[in-house]
């Protein structure tokens, strides 16, 4: 009984939370889907892909469905699960991919010797785009295509930087 003498509707009480407890049930499984398989927020710190990014932080979208279908090209910025920490993901540019060439500056701080090698097929060669402060495929070698989570849609933050990454 409640204040009023009457009886508490505890039916429709519980009735009413298990509806709203649905209604969260499915927004969080909308949203794991989403962050999962079509596009996710990342924030991207650091120099090592100066000038494109900024040092302090940005905040990109990256979208999960064009490396799913094998459209990721040369030029493009990927978010990739990192090959030396997989608790980590690398935000980088694809400098070629399986098959290609590619000539690098192996230290670029202390000489400027080039090494060229051919990219195994089902890999992809990373790099930042700033080569003096970057850990990329120069260091720990070509990426499995397997370990591309995403390719960099567009930057949401800050503001003044909203808007597609250019090559």
């Amino acid at each position: 009984m409640n204040l009023f003498g009457n009886a508490v509707p505890w039916r429709s009480i519980a009735k009413e939370a298990l509806e709203r407890t649905a209604i969260v049930t499915r927004f969080l499984c909308l949203l794991h889907v989403t962050n999962t398989y079509i596009c996710t927020p990342t924030l991207v710190y650091g120099p090592s892909m100066l000038p494109t990014l900024n040092l302090t932080g940005d905040v990109l979208l990256a979208e999960r469905v064009s490396h799913r279908l094998g459209k990721v090209r040369p030029g493009d910025v990927v978010l990739v699960r990192s090959p030396v920490d997989p608790r980590k993901s690398l935000t980088k540019r694809v400098v070629a991919m399986g098959g290609d060439k590619v000539t690098f500056v192996v230290d670029p701080r202390n000489s400027d010797r080039v090494r060229t090698i051919t990219v195994p097929r089902g890999h992809v060669w990373i790099q930042g785009d700033n080569i003096y402060a970057s850990r990329d495929s120069r260091q720990f070698g070509a990426v499995p295509y397997g370990l591309v989570e995403g390719k960099i849609l567009c930057r949401v933050w800050p503001l003044d930087g909203f808007g597609l990454l250019h090559h």
